[in-house]
């Protein structure tokens, strides 16, 4: 299994607003911290904040913050409203074709597979990831 570059996205973005809790941030220090796209940045800001995880302030000195506190944000959520689907196989699918679904034991394992990813994901906030602002190397301007 692998999570899209989106949802990878929008878990950095978080912890790099988390990290700089006390000043906004912005799409474009974001994205050279992390060497990313910045208007695939645009787009993950965007949904964030459409779900309530950032606020954006408009304007010259505007930019992002966490629109909640760390800890009552959890990575299961954020994942949830990121991931297109978690559709490990095409069984998982409403257009499924495979033969063998209605007996195949395969699907089970994978739905506990995946219940168990999320359910650890469940486990934790954002408030367990938070790092220093040294540790992202690059320290832009204020």
């Amino acid at each position: 299994m692998r999570l899209t570059n989106f949802s990878d996205y929008a878990l950095r973005v978080l912890m790099y607003a988390a990290t700089h809790k006390d000043r906004l941030i912005t799409i474009e220090e974001t994205a050279e911290v992390y060497d990313i796209s910045r208007t695939h940045l645009m787009k993950v800001a965007n949904q964030l904040t459409r779900a309530g995880y950032l606020k954006a302030v408009r304007g010259r000195s505007g930019g992002l913050a966490l629109a909640k506190r760390p800890e009552r944000i959890n990575l299961g959520d954020v994942l949830r409203i990121t991931e297109p689907d978690f559709a490990l196989v095409e069984c998982f699918t409403k257009d499924n074709r495979c033969v063998i679904t209605p007996r195949c034991r395969l699907r089970g394992v994978l739905h506990e597979a995946l219940a168990a990813f999320t359910g650890t994901l469940d486990r934790y906030t954002l408030a367990d990831l938070i790092l220093r602002p040294k540790d992202f190397g690059l320290q832009p301007a204020t």
